[in-house]
């Protein structure tokens, strides 16, 4: 039985550090274990152009602990009136990795997003021709759509025919939730890949509702069904080099999940390396865990793999049930299972 993993440092494809004080309060647990993130845009007001992107880089790095050594992958937040001049600027300038587009209304400051997509083909023309990924938030947002059935119709319906018209576009599927989103990677080997969070290999729509309803365990896209999670864990144990980790952590103070209308998204930065090695361990699949979190995106992202490494030990983890920020303490993910491993 092995009892210690050194892996190549990680890196977390898909992330929320939110800005002031709580960006402040959330940096610090993610850059203590990943070497690069992708930073989502959906601030208020989002992160739209070069210059936004440059600011909230800038935000970042003055929030980052004194010695840490983190580099944040910056994108931007595709709109209808987004300027292909203003990407390709952005690409060119080494600091924004990919654009993010959000479909209108589907997931927490997305309102700027996007309705008609005709209006954003020559944004998608450009990056195609300069390589730059596209990450997609992979849910429509029809009345008529059950909320479990979403990813699978936007596939259908958005996704595969972007990718027809643009077939040079580079595409990451984030946060896929459903074996449809599995099987439609596994039939396309070109231009695209997926990230799986840490939470959708643990839990199914059941936390969320059996035996009451447990806010912390409410996000978007939502947890679907026990068969999707285990379509999820095999995808992400198997080695296959269009899977990686993208944690989608994303931290919300509790007044504001426990409330009548809450927040979506799970807060796992301060123990996901944990239960990554505990679900990769229940699946016979330890030895592909360095893959997943260290080496595929990059692969797919065009960057090199971190020098650096980081070693867990078979022990089990210590950390706080919750955060605290000048709003108030925000709820640190439970797995709802015992951990072994602990990040050393």
């Amino acid at each position: 039985m092995t009892d210690t993993l050194t892996l190549r440092r990680p890196d977390d494809w898909h992330l929320h550090l939110r800005d002031g004080d709580m960006l402040r309060a959330v940096l610090p647990h993610t850059a203590a274990h990943f070497a690069r993130a992708i930073i989502m845009p959906n601030l208020v007001p989002p992160v739209v152009t070069l210059s936004d992107a440059q600011a909230y880089h800038a935000r970042i790095i003055a929030a980052l602990p004194e010695g840490a050594a983190f580099t944040p992958l910056m994108t931007l937040y595709l709109t209808e009136d987004t300027d292909p001049d203003d990407v390709e600027a952005a690409h060119a300038s080494g600091l924004v990795h990919a654009v993010k587009l959000y479909p209108a209304g589907a997931t927490t400051n997305s309102a700027s997003g996007v309705t008609n997509f005709e209006k954003v083909a020559p944004v998608f023309d450009r990056m195609a021709a300069i390589g730059l990924p596209l990450c997609t938030h992979g849910e429509v947002t029809d009345a008529d759509v059950d909320i479990f059935d979403r990813e699978a119709v936007f596939i259908d319906r958005v996704l595969d025919p972007i990718r027809r018209q643009h077939p040079d576009l580079r595409v990451v599927m984030e946060h896929i939730t459903t074996s449809n989103a599995v099987d439609y990677i596994h039939a396309n080997d070109t231009n695209i890949a997926a990230t799986i969070t840490t939470h959708h290999l643990v839990i199914n729509r059941n936390h969320i509702l059996a035996g009451g309803v447990k806010p912390h365990y409410y996000c978007l896209p939502v947890a679907k069904r026990e068969s999707h999670r285990l379509a999820l864990r095999a995808a992400a144990t198997s080695g296959d080099t269009r899977f990686f980790l993208g944690t989608d952590s994303a931290p919300h103070t509790d007044a504001g999940k426990l409330q009548a209308c809450g927040c979506a998204g799970c807060f796992t930065a301060p123990n996901t390396l944990s239960i990554l090695a505990e679900v990769f361990e229940q699946e016979g699949a330890l030895e592909q865990l360095e893959a997943f979190t260290s080496r595929n995106g990059p692969a797919f992202y065009g960057l090199p793999v971190n020098e650096d490494t980081i070693t867990l030990t078979r022990q089990a983890p210590s950390y706080p049930r919750n955060i605290d920020t000048l709003d108030g303490p925000v709820t640190i993910f439970d797995p709802d299972m015992p951990l072994h491993w602990r990040v050393t």
